[in-house]
C-alpha cells in the first residue's frame, strides 16, 4: 500500500482530485490531497510545501503528485519527506532560483502557445473559455462544477518566489504529460521537460485535467511507475 500525495494547481482547490482518489483507495492506497492556501496573500511556496508536509504527518510509502504550478511544490516536499517517487503531472517545471512568475517567458511558453494556438485553428491572441481551454476533455457535469464550486482567488505571493533548491531533489521522477492539453501545449512540454530533466515524458490523452476525465487511466499510469520502482 502506498501513500499518494496530490498537489493541485493554482487557484482551485483540492476537490478535482475526487475521481482518482476514488480509484486510488479503491485499488487500497491512501490518499493526502490538502488545499494549499493559495488565498492567502501571506502565503509563498514555503507556506504551501509546509501545508503538504503537514498534510502526510506520519504517512509512509509516499508517491507525490504534482499538478500545473504544483511542480513549484513538489519537488520541494520531496527535499523534505522521504518520498519513493515523484510524478510530474502536466506540470512547470522549475529552474533553481526562478520564480513561478519567471517561468512563462523563462520557458518560452508565450511563442510556443501561440504556434500551437496557430495549428489548431485559433486566432492569434484570442482568449477562449476555460472549458474550452482546459477542460474539454472533462465530463460536462464536473467540468460545470468545478467552474461553478472549486475556482479560488490566487495570490500573487508565489509568482515573484525564487524556487529555493539548487538542484532537483534526489528523488526517482517521471513526467507525465496529456496529449490534448491546449493550456500547456504538448509540443512546448516535450521540449521543456527534455531541457529542465533531461528525459522525454511519458504521454496519455486528456486535457489540463486528466485527474477528472481520465482518473482510471492515469490511476493505472501511476501503479504502473510505482511498480517499477
Amino acid at each position: 500500500m502506498a501513500t499518494y500525495v496530490l498537489i493541485h494547481a493554482a487557484a482551485v482547490d483540492s476537490w478535482y482530485w475526487g475521481p482518482l482518489s476514488a480509484e486510488l483507495r479503491g485499488r487500497g492506497h491512501d490518499v493526502v490531497a490538502p488545499d494549499l492556501p493559495c488565498d492567502n496573500a501571506s502565503a509563498g511556496l514555503a507556506e504551501y510545501t509546509d501545508t503538504v508536509v503537514e498534510a502526510i504527518g506520519e504517512h509512509t510509502d509516499l508517491v507525490v503528485v504534482a499538478h500545473s504550478l504544483g511542480g513549484f511544490t513538489g519537488p520541494l516536499v520531496c527535499d523534505r519527506v522521504p518520498a519513493d517517487l515523484l510524478v510530474m503531472l502536466q506540470a512547470q517545471v522549475p529552474a533553481p532560483g526562478e520564480s513561478p512568475g519567471q517561468w512563462w517567458d523563462n520557458s518560452g511558453y508565450g511563442p510556443a502557445r501561440l504556434e500551437a494556438d496557430r495549428h489548431r485553428g485559433v486566432a492569434d491572441g484570442s482568449e477562449e473559455d476555460t472549458l474550452s481551454l482546459v477542460l474539454h476533455d472533462t465530463p460536462a457535469d464536473l467540468a460545470a462544477e468545478f467552474m461553478a464550486e472549486h475556482q479560488r482567488h490566487q495570490a500573487p505571493t508565489p509568482f515573484g518566489e525564487p524556487w529555493p533548491l539548487d538542484a532537483w531533489p534526489d528523488v526517482p521522477t517521471k513526467f507525465l504529460l496529456s496529449s490534448g492539453d491546449r493550456f500547456l501545449p504538448p509540443e512546448f512540454m516535450r521540449k521543456m521537460v527534455a531541457e529542465r530533466l533531461g528525459f522525454r515524458p511519458d504521454e496519455m490523452p486528456g486535457d489540463h485535467c486528466p485527474m477528472l476525465g481520465r482518473p482510471k487511466e492515469l490511476a493505472d499510469r501511476l501503479e504502473a511507475y510505482r511498480a517499477e520502482l
